[in-house]
């Protein structure tokens, strides 16, 4: 597992031994960041939240690719251990070891991020449950990573592309236009 592009492309990630943590492929991350370069021209500046981080190699791509902050939220203790090893090898970043859910109805309320990227565990539908109560800003866009027989719907949210990659859907939304704060 290694960061695709960006000013760390190329840096190895490490994962915690065992079957806790289900690291993105390389392959299905590529696809997801070609994804939303496409719909968002640049990194540059963004605020990202990558919500069941795991080994945080969404966030660090994003972070590499030029995105200003990342907010990691993770609950598994060796995951935590392998995200601050990979945070101290490349650089600085926001680490919030909790439980998501109540992480998302305490602290994400007006975060205001313009990305947000989900990977839970495949069949929980954890993401769909969490993305509502985290601080999209207008026009922001997230991704809910799936096992790929999933289907992913949030209310106030459209679906604005999915794809299956081996194992692996990812599913891009926004916040519906009429959903959005005043």
């Amino acid at each position: 597992m290694r960061i695709i592009a960006g000013i760390w492309r190329g840096r190895p990630l490490i994962a915690p031994a065992g079957d806790a943590t289900r690291p993105t492929a390389d392959r299905t991350r590529e696809a997801l960041f070609s994804m939303l370069i496409s719909r968002l021209g640049s990194f540059e500046g963004l605020k990202v939240a990558d919500v069941c981080a795991g080994t945080g190699a969404l966030g660090l791509e994003a972070l590499s690719r030029g995105a200003a902050h990342c907010t990691f939220v993770e609950r598994e203790r060796t995951a935590v251990e392998a995200l601050r090893s990979n945070i101290a090898k490349l650089g600085e970043a926001a680490i919030l070891g909790s439980e998501v859910r109540a992480i998302a109805a305490e602290g994400f309320k007006g975060g205001q991020f313009d990305l947000v990227l989900i990977d839970p565990p495949y069949g929980s539908g954890l993401g769909q449950k969490v993305l509502p109560q985290i601080g999209l800003a207008p026009g922001g866009w997230a991704s809910i990573e799936t096992a790929k027989n999933e289907e992913v719907a949030v209310p106030g949210f459209t679906v604005e592309a999915e794809r299956v990659h081996g194992k692996a859907r990812i599913t891009l939304l926004r916040r519906d236009s009429s959903d959005q704060p005043a």
